[in-house]
């Protein structure tokens, strides 16, 4: 996490002088909008946070290689793919619960899976999908996705083995 931490911040830190330099207070207002988005998603992160941390301690090794590690195979691609699709919020709650569900023996299909269905389907944006582009556009766009998360979980279940460490796992 050390090298992504550095990229951002150099790039914050390049952003903020170039926002400097162009006057009329613009890095000011640059923080002023940070500050709020920080404030909405915070919490969310904090909860996210939680939420992947008890994975790693409450669910057996056992019972997540049974049902969503390597060994599970199209099963666990099916479970990642259906609780991908299901789903809330953004990346800020999906990302560290697949992180914490890696940690913790998840197979990499099964979370590639998860990730590709909850980008692609999205359950819980179908309401505003529906009342903005309609029924139709949006069965249709459901359609030519459908199949995309369980082919992906399974290329990723093919290639994670070439990826594997001596311990086994992808971390």
């Amino acid at each position: 996490m050390l090298v992504p931490t550095i990229i951002m911040g150099v790039l914050a830190l390049i952003l903020v002088i170039l926002g400097y330099t162009k006057g009329q207070n613009a890095h000011i207002a640059g923080f002023k909008t940070a500050s709020k988005m920080m404030i909405e998603i915070l919490p969310l992160l904090f909860f996210a946070f939680i939420i992947a941390g008890m994975v790693q301690v409450l669910l057996p090794r056992e019972l997540l290689s049974n049902w969503v590690g390597m060994e599970s195979g199209m099963k666990g691609i099916l479970i990642g793919t259906l609780a991908g699709g299901l789903t809330p919020g953004g990346p800020y709650v999906s990302l560290p619960v697949v992180a914490g569900l890696l940690k913790s023996g998840a197979g990499a299909g099964t979370m590639v899976a998860f990730l590709t269905s909850w980008s692609l389907w999205a359950i819980g944006r179908l309401p505003m999908e529906f009342g903005i582009l309609g029924w139709r556009f949006t069965l249709l766009r459901l359609a030519c996705t459908f199949f995309f998360p369980p082919i992906a979980g399974l290329i990723a279940m093919k290639i994670a083995v070439f990826f594997k460490s001596p311990a086994g796992t992808l971390f």
